[in-house]
């Protein structure tokens, strides 16, 4: 059970992190305090085969009006991806997904916002880059090398995902050792260095907690190792970079409620030192994390 005893256990093991200072979230050209300002991402999905329906566009005008919609909403970024990471979902190769990505990156782009473009192929990237893209939620780890450098060029921000395989889609396990956060440490200290010695400046890590694993596939499973990993994101804080999470659905967890679950695992995430809150739920979240800020 969740309880303030055990939430203060936790915190006095790990002062020194709780208090770390982050980076800034660089925006734009826009630098965001997320201490002061919690960063909401909004969630675009064009693959159908993506869980959560509220999320689906069918088409580019769908998606458009989606982003539009989502920052309306409270979102600092709309995060835009054509293919689902569950393991079971059909593979989509880059040129399509290139094809379903770019006119809404460009529409979207020429609105004013800002736009993320998930993806672990270097190339898709870089296209969604030239359109107007200002994030790289990038899933994968094959292709750093090129891929780090096509963010450093065009001096966007990457948020880099815990990734065991080459990709999303190359179903690994968690790290779930008894204690799993050194396994985390290591990871991010080893590819943000090398980000770093590519030339990225802007930087967001993610543990990764969204995507599919081959050892969470029981859904109690899952939400137990998410909610333990979640709760001690600040220790992650001590990399001195700002961190996203990929706010769980937990739908056997809220059942008929789902859409609560991610406001609930959003005030847990906040608590816990997040800087950065993807979500498919963009109006909830943004007034749970402003009514944390307020009171």
């Amino acid at each position: 059970m969740i309880s303030l005893p055990r939430l203060l256990a936790l915190a006095e093991d790990h002062r020194d992190a709780l208090d770390a200072p982050v980076a800034p979230v660089r925006l734009g050209d826009v630098d965001v305090d997320t201490d002061a300002h919690p960063v909401v991402m909004g969630t675009i999905n064009l693959s159908r085969d993506s869980t959560y329906r509220d999320s689906v566009a069918t088409s580019t005008e769908s998606a458009v009006r989606r982003g539009r919609l989502l920052v309306a909403q409270g979102a600092d970024l709309v995060d835009l991806g054509a293919e689902s990471t569950n393991g079971p979902a059909a593979r989509v190769d880059a040129d399509r997904q290139a094809e379903l990505m770019v006119p809404v990156v460009k529409q979207l782009a020429a609105d004013g916002l800002v736009v993320s473009a998930e993806t672990y192929d270097a190339e898709l990237a870089a296209a969604c880059l030239e359109a107007g893209a200002r994030v790289v939620n990038y899933t994968g780890r094959a292709a750093d090398a090129d891929l780090f450098a096509t963010v450093a060029d065009h001096d966007a921000t990457l948020v880099l995902c815990w990734i065991a395989g080459d990709d999303a889609r190359d179903v690994s396990d968690a790290p779930r050792a008894e204690d799993p956060m050194p396994g985390y440490l290591a990871h991010f200290t080893e590819r943000v260095a090398a980000a770093r010695a590519a030339g990225v400046r802007h930087l967001v890590i993610d543990p990764g907690l969204g995507l599919y694993y081959g050892n969470l596939t029981d859904p109690e499973t899952r939400i137990d190792y998410q909610t333990r990993v979640m709760l001690r994101t600040f220790e992650l804080r001590a990399l001195g970079l700002p961190v996203c999470h990929a706010l769980p659905h937990a739908f056997d967890l809220f059942q008929e409620e789902y859409r609560s679950a991610e406001p609930f695992f959003a005030v847990l995430a906040r608590l816990a030192g997040t800087a950065m809150f993807r979500t498919h739920e963009v109006p909830t979240v943004r007034a749970a994390l402003t009514a944390m800020q307020r009171l």
